[in-house]
């Protein structure tokens, strides 16, 4: 597949969920668009966005953006961001470190809010607390709860979460409260939470431990589990004290600061 090919030269083969997966791609053609850039008859760059919400709230997100190294700096990554860009009004993406991206992207109206961790670390000293509870859900009654919160249909998107391999969609309550939906991996490279959406009425305190308490209570207990938080968010600082790391960070980019909540917020980044 092309696309694989080019992600692969952009250093994205380590990722087995991401644009060198075959069903990831399709997914993303499905629920968003994706254009590619050719050059002397070859691929050589693709993107892809996925429009997040309806209407005035709705938001454009980049999933992906990448060009093959070998012809970086002929102007591919702007002609495939103005295509996917076009029209679009609230924008957003978690822009790498490349000397390039954010460049580019402040270009197209956006600025860096804060950085997106990539936390890792063990489950097993995390307590499990009797008044919450996570219960495993179909993508439905999920979706349903997301679009109760936020306003935005994610029912596509959870279910692609789910077919993960230990994929689990999932409602976290306490005291018999739904305070938050999303998806988790239960096991294999990519075991943590895939992507949770938050009760308007959480607070800090309960916002930090619907994430705790999903960490808690995943399936097994492999010796890395990951979850990916703005650095604000107020589940970081427990995380760190317990021993968890991160070896690499985003950024946040956005036409706006409001886009995400970054003490809320535990977002896909590829998806949000």
């Amino acid at each position: 597949m092309a696309i694989a090919r080019v992600a692969t030269a952009a250093g994205q083969a380590d990722d087995p969920f991401g644009p060198t997966n075959l069903a990831y791609v399709r997914h993303l053609m499905t629920v968003g668009r994706v254009v590619v850039a050719e050059l002397a008859g070859s691929v050589t760059g693709f993107g892809a966005v996925e429009q997040i919400g309806a209407g005035p709230d709705a938001v454009t997100m980049l999933c992906d953006l990448f060009v093959d190294p070998a012809v970086h700096g002929r102007g591919l990554g702007r002609a495939m961001l103005a295509e996917l860009w076009a029209g679009a009004g609230r924008r957003m993406t978690f822009s790498s470190l490349h000397a390039h991206a954010v460049p580019l992207y402040t270009s197209f109206g956006l600025d860096a809010w804060w950085p997106l961790l990539y936390l890792h670390g063990p489950t097993a000293a995390l307590p499990i607390i009797n008044e919450w509870a996570v219960e495993g859900v179909t993508p439905g009654v999920a979706a349903r709860y997301e679009m109760r919160w936020t306003g935005a249909d994610r029912l596509a998107d959870l279910q692609a979460w789910v077919a993960r391999p230990g994929g689990e969609a999932v409602l976290v309550s306490r005291d018999d409260e739904v305070i938050a939906a999303g998806a988790v991996i239960n096991a294999g490279p990519d075991r943590g939470i895939a992507h949770l959406a938050i009760s308007p009425s959480a607070d800090d305190g309960t916002a930090a431990g619907i994430v705790l308490q999903t960490l808690a209570q995943l399936e097994g207990q492999e010796a890395d589990t990951h979850v990916c938080l703005p650095a604000p968010h107020p589940a970081v600082r427990a995380l760190l004290a317990g021993g968890w790391q991160f070896d690499e960070f985003d950024l946040f980019m956005a036409t706006e600061p409001g886009l995400l909540d970054p003490r809320r917020a535990v977002p896909s980044p590829a998806q949000a």
